[in-house]
């Protein structure tokens, strides 16, 4: 900058200087005498002017020369393409150029134009670092994906285009729906920078989708390292990764490592439905059914769920319906106002032929909170004590346009699920399904006939009742 700053003002100075000559030549017209030391040099004043203009390429010379020697003294200490870029100044300069029209054309959507432009500065440019990334750009935004993979590929040599070039075939493999390879490819991006946060983020959807528990847990490990989650956030997830693996070493047969996972998880987060009754389940097979009950109680304090009354109910299956709903007392104490706790104790009354105390329990929920369960409760109470049909099926034709009450759904793209998974299934979200209430209907089937039949006199244990009923509920459409 400061050598440039010096020719610019040297050529200025020689400029004014000249001009100033010329003019005081032309003033006197008369000859020009030089005295240099004691020799003495006439010559007219046109001729003094054409050597005056011959000054100019002595200067250009001079300055090249004056150049040539600070790129060799750059080159001398160390700048191995300080001579290189002094001979090719043009050349960076055309290709410069070239490369901002081609950034400009991609800039406005002119792909097309953008391929043609990036190709020639890639010839006049040695900067592969550059080039290379804006040439796959322009080659994507083109639509020519094997363009665009070729020059990924080739970035793939340079240590410094390297990541880019792995993140461009990891887009390609995820839009062709290759997990198993997009796996490998953010597993080997992951390395060159592990720091990128939607990298971190797709590596752990990757892992969560090909099941590899262990991997995404030092995933979420780094996220939570490099501050991309909060504590609360990574306590969550971590937990959700631990019972997915708790489920498959159980399942593989590796009982007593699943067990400890099972454990941790339901520790970690207390509120997660699916970790609690896989840990009271532990807690019942080893014999210790009240750690068990205290495991779902809390589970039910933070989040009343069917699977959860199911849970418990089957921790002793041949308890009489009276004896059951003493127990079941405890779990639903600290929750006894909410929709999910009333509609469970109505039914635990119908099981025990207790009509009036199951009206008590589902109270106004058919008028205020009419889903398919709620009216279906008080279609068997009025069955119970002895309604007519007509009363029923009222009740039973109302449940045609409700609303099927909550089920598992997908916060991202609100696909619906009968039972809870830690990737959706339709979008591969991970941690994305939520217990909530959406404004979908339920459809019943044509023979009312025969679900009032089911609903009101074929009361099996209340585990079983409780459960397939929901699940039933969220695969009615």
């Amino acid at each position: 900058m400061a050598w440039s700053f010096i020719k610019i003002v040297l050529f200025v100075v020689v400029v004014v200087a000249l001009t100033l000559l010329f003019s005081i030549i032309a003033d006197s017209g008369s000859d020009v005498r030089l005295t240099i030391a004691d020799e003495e040099i006439s010559t007219s004043s046109y001729t003094f002017a054409i050597l005056a203009l011959l000054l100019f390429p002595a200067f250009w010379l001079l300055f090249f020369i004056l150049g040539l020697v600070r790129a060799t003294a750059s080159f001398l200490a160390g700048d191995e393409t300080a001579l290189t870029r002094y001979f090719n100044r043009d050349r960076e300069r055309r290709g410069f150029e070239a490369l901002a029209d081609g950034l400009l054309a991609l800039s406005s959507g002119e792909s097309k134009l953008a391929l043609t432009k990036v190709a020639r500065a890639e010839n006049l440019l040695d900067r592969p670092e550059i080039t290379t990334v804006v040439f796959a750009q322009a080659a994507e935004k083109s639509g020519d994906k094997g363009k665009a993979i070729e020059v990924y590929k080739r970035m793939l040599d340079d240590e410094r285009t390297r990541f880019s070039g792995v993140i461009g075939l990891l887009k390609h493999r995820l839009e062709e729906g290759d997990s198993k390879t997009a796996l490998k490819l953010a597993e080997k991006a992951f390395i060159l920078n592990p720091q990128h946060d939607e990298l971190q983020n797709t590596l752990l959807q990757l892992q969560s989708r090909e099941e590899d528990w262990e991997g995404a847990r030092r995933t979420l490990e780094t996220r939570l390292k490099h501050r991309h989650i909060t504590r609360d956030v990574y306590r969550r997830r971590n937990a959700i990764l631990a019972f997915a693996s708790a489920k498959k070493r159980i399942v593989q047969g590796d009982t007593d490592e699943g067990e400890k996972e099972a454990l941790a998880a339901n520790k970690a987060c207390p509120g997660l439905i699916p970790a609690a009754v896989l840990a009271a389940n532990v807690k019942s097979n080893s014999g210790q059914e009240k750690a068990a009950e205290k495991i779902l109680e809390k589970a039910w304090t933070l989040q009343p769920h069917p699977d959860l009354a199911a849970a418990f109910a089957a921790l002793k299956p041949d308890e009489s319906p009276t004896e059951r709903k003493r127990r079941f007392n405890k779990l639903v104490a600290k929750r006894s106002d909410h929709p999910e706790t009333r509609m469970l104790m109505a039914e635990l009354s119908i099981a025990e032929q207790d009509y009036a105390t199951a009206r008590r329990e589902v109270g106004a929920l058919p008028i205020k909170y009419p889903t398919v369960r709620s009216l279906a409760i008080i279609a068997a109470i009025e069955r119970g004590e002895g309604s007519s049909d007509a009363v029923v099926r009222g009740y039973l034709t109302k449940a045609v346009s409700a609303s099927r009450g909550p089920h598992w759904s997908c916060n991202i793209c609100h696909a619906r699920h009968t039972d809870w998974i830690p990737v959706c299934s339709h979008c591969d979200g991970f941690d994305t399904l939520e217990w909530v209430e959406t404004s979908e209907k339920t459809v019943l089937p044509d023979n009312q006939e025969g679900l009032l039949t089911l609903l009101t006199v074929d009361f099996s244990p209340v585990q079983d009742n409780y459960h397939n009923n929901n699940k039933e509920n969220s695969h009615q459409k």
